[in-house]
């Protein structure tokens, strides 16, 4: 039987729902509120070991039911840590915790770590956290959830009971059949809840007895330990510090030593170098680190490189011994390969990581936003000019995640008819770049009422004539396209029939009127029954050069059909009108 490595865990959810409290709870510190200054020199992954959950369990569990050796989070809550994390079969994270809270239900960023657990197929449990914030809560010594329950009021529990099944009910809109972890048989049907307290540590003994529990079960294959060269996943670059840059890195297969050659994906391509010092952290509560020279998967290694390489987040370091080398090269070259679908129009997207861009467009291509350009690194003065001078004022447009603006940039943005979004998280981004969108086509059509005319055609109505001549006042039905203020107008013998003065629609006064519309205009230049007549059709006249451009905007298919028939009319007196476009 082959040895198990400790699960590599990651914890997603929405803001404010109580992911980093769940972390703090499941190591026993809450390091991010003790030790103002260190935070900053742990390592982003705490290792549970089996003793700890014993621990937890107060004498119910001994070692020997464990297979693992224990249990590695990824300190770094959130879906795009957990996409910047990758493998070339997927996603690194063997399974995940998502944190909802009990009292607010599913929100933007659970569904979102819910397309993306589904994306990569990551199994997962739920933790409904805040089960404290219930009304009518009690605060018990007892943190074991079935012993905790006996101790509330029938009330509390009910109400429990009724938040808990409307997560259920949330979830099953998304194909996810889910139950409370102890009322489960199968595991494989079900997605577990486990009801939790982060703030007061109740349920976290059964967090982590589940999670092991379906680790050990159904994920066997997956972390069974590999030996041989390493591979570590690169969390965090870090520059600045004591150690000059280091890499904040999971191990998660074969074992690394210092002074090992390895290769890297920079933002030059794949390079070489050596490791020239590892770190580990001294214990879950604490921030310290302590310098090892061998560490074994999995596990959290902070690395210090020979040479100062902009290494690119979200990518692999991989041990190389001369046997490996081609096969490493190319898995970090299919690595490097950004693996998104790009549209000839779109968004330019920028982000920080390979993982956030392309988690960025997994959400972008659910609400149908084009990406025509996807980079790594900052928004600079290069990206402004290149997006600006695009001919489809709806493709200028740049989306930066987790990303800044470079100084250049910031001091030329006004020069510029780019629209720059920048966000930290991702729906926000979504949210502002279909505002965006929206605006941008609003502007657009707002301008092209304005501007440049419309192929439309109108009827005067014959029961509505007010006046005959200077200016003809009539009541008209639009047929097709918009009529506006200021359009010349032709018959369908090409002749000139008047400019539209102005439009009123009852007492209000407009400066178009859509297809389907019924308003009186006042028309000039022209004598109603001389050179216009009750129920024949009038055309706004346009212009040759404008023909092409009408074409490229793809109208609707009415207004497409009253531009062909103002072309025939053309070429009663011009056979080749609207060809030299």
């Amino acid at each position: 039987m082959s040895t198990l490595r400790q699960p590599i865990i990651c914890v997603l959810g929405h803001v404010d729902h109580g992911k980093t409290s769940v972390l703090d709870s499941i190591r026993g510190t809450s390091v991010s509120k003790k030790e103002e200054g260190g935070i900053t020199q742990r390592i982003a992954a705490t290792e549970i070991s089996v003793n700890r959950i014993v621990e937890l369990s107060a004498g119910k569990l001994t070692k020997s039911v464990f297979k693992v050796p224990g249990l590695l989070f990824v300190d770094t809550p959130g879906h795009v840590a957990f996409a910047n994390m990758r493998t070339r079969g997927g996603a690194l994270a063997d399974i995940a915790i998502l944190v909802i809270d009990i009292n607010e239900g599913l929100m933007p960023q659970t569904i979102e770590s819910i397309n993306i657990l589904k994306k990569f197929k990551t199994p997962f449990i739920i933790v409904a956290n805040k089960i404290d914030m219930i009304s009518l809560f009690r605060k018990t010594q007892k943190t074991a959830f079935p012993e905790f329950l006996k101790e509330q009021r029938e009330e509390y529990v009910n109400d429990m009971e009724t938040k808990l099944y409307n997560i259920v009910n949330q979830l099953y809109q998304y194909n996810l059949p889910s139950e409370r972890y102890d009322r489960i048989s199968d595991f494989t049907k079900a997605v577990p809840i486990v009801p939790a307290s982060a703030k007061y540590g109740i349920g976290i003994m059964e967090i982590l007895l589940t999670v092991t529990g379906l680790a050990q079960k159904y994920l066997s294959e997956s972390i069974s330990k590999v030996e041989g060269p390493g591979k570590a996943s690169v969390l965090e670059v870090r520059r600045g510090d004591s150690l000059g840059l280091t890499l904040d890195t999971i191990l998660y297969q074969g074992t690394l030593k210092t002074g090992a050659r390895v290769i890297v994906n920079t933002s030059q391509g794949i390079k070489e170098t050596k490791i020239r010092a590892m770190f580990v952290n001294v214990s879950n509560r604490s921030s310290k680190v302590v310098e090892k020279s061998t560490v074994t998967s999995a596990a959290g290694v902070r690395i210090v490189i020979s040479d100062s390489y902009d290494v690119l987040p979200g990518t692999t370091i991989i041990e190389i011994n001369g046997k490996n080398n081609e096969e490493a090269k190319q898995e970090l070259m299919d690595e490097s390969k950004i693996k998104i679908e790009l549209s000839e129009h779109g968004i330019t997207l920028k982000a920080d990581t390979l993982g956030s861009l392309e988690a960025i467009a997994y959400e972008m291509a659910q609400k149908d936003i084009n990406i025509r350009s996807a980079q790594i690194g900052e928004i600079s003065k290069r990206d402004l000019i290149d997006v600006s001078t695009l001919p489809d004022p709806m493709d200028r447009v740049l989306a930066g995640f987790n990303v800044e603006l470079s100084p250049d940039a910031k001091s030329s943005l006004m020069g510029y008819d780019v629209g720059v979004i920048t966000s930290g998280v991702i729906y926000h981004l979504v949210e502002q770049i279909e505002k965006w969108l929206q605006d941008r086509k609003n502007s657009i059509e707002e301008e092209r009422k304005q501007g440049m005319p419309v192929p439309s055609k109108f009827i005067i109505m014959p029961d509505y004539i007010f006046r005959a001549a200077k200016p003809v006042i009539v009541g008209v039905k639009v047929l097709s396209g918009r009529i506006k203020v200021d359009d010349n107008l032709i018959r369908e013998d090409g002749k000139y029939a008047g400019t539209i003065k102005s439009i009123r629609d009852g007492e209000v006064s407009k400066k178009f009127a859509e297809a389907g519309s019924e308003v009186a205009v006042a028309i000039d230049g022209v004598t109603l029954n001389r050179q216009i007549f009750p129920d024949q059709p009038l055309y706004v006249d346009i212009n040759e050069e404008v023909v092409k451009a009408l074409r490229a905007r793809g109208l609707d298919e009415a207004t497409m059909a009253t531009l062909e028939e103002i072309i025939k009319i053309k070429r009663k007196e011009n056979i080749f009108w609207g060809t030299k476009v």
